[in-house]
């Protein structure tokens, strides 16, 4: 005969499990891809995450759930990258071209061209300043989530993050300015 405490637990496990992917599969799908270069690979690390969290105690976890989803999912995503790295041998060119599952700027409407030109400027960046602007404005994160996710200190995620927003300011407004001065010249022609 069944025991309805061992089917209740199983139920709001379930339902524990469903309403984390709800929340929390697409911005760790995003963040695997960035890590991995695939969208494909990133769903499977995604669903990794997922098996492991029906297998991890709530309890345990204590109110940490997006710190421990994005941590084991950037682990996992890290494992995969590397394995392919060493079972693939990618040129720059390769990566470059894979870096990013974000529309480019030209595909983006009138309203999110700048924040196109932002992300095609953000995968110019350091790799750990990718990972920590990623975690902090994709997926709202604190310094203190992307410390426990990446294993730096809150203090150094705070300047990788201000050094990458002053880079990122610097170069958009390079381009800004790059821009005015194609139109002024188009316009004198």
């Amino acid at each position: 005969m069944p025991d309805p405490d061992v089917d209740e637990q199983h139920n709001d496990r379930a339902e524990w499990v469903q309403d984390a992917l709800r929340r929390f599969a697409g911005p760790l799908t995003r963040y695997a891809a960035g890590i991995t270069g695939d969208a494909e690979r990133a769903r499977d690390v995604v669903q990794d995450t997922f098996v492991r969290l029906w297998t991890a105690d709530p309890a345990r976890l204590n109110g940490r759930l997006a710190e421990w989803l994005f941590t084991v999912c950037r682990r996992r995503a890290l494992d995969v990258h590397r394995k392919e790295r060493r079972m693939t041998a990618l040129d720059e060119i390769e990566l470059d071209a894979t870096a990013s599952a974000e529309p480019s700027p030209d595909v983006q409407t009138a309203q999110r061209e700048g924040e196109g030109e932002a992300l095609r400027l953000l995968a110019g960046l350091p790799p750990n300043q990718q990972e920590v602007i990623r975690l902090k404005f994709q997926n709202g994160l604190s310094y203190q989530e992307i410390s426990g996710i990446t294993g730096l200190s809150a203090s150094n995620v705070g300047y990788l993050i201000h050094t990458g927003l002053k880079t990122l300011r610097k170069q958009m407004r390079e381009g800004e300015a790059q821009s005015s001065k194609l139109k002024v010249q188009g316009n004198h022609r």
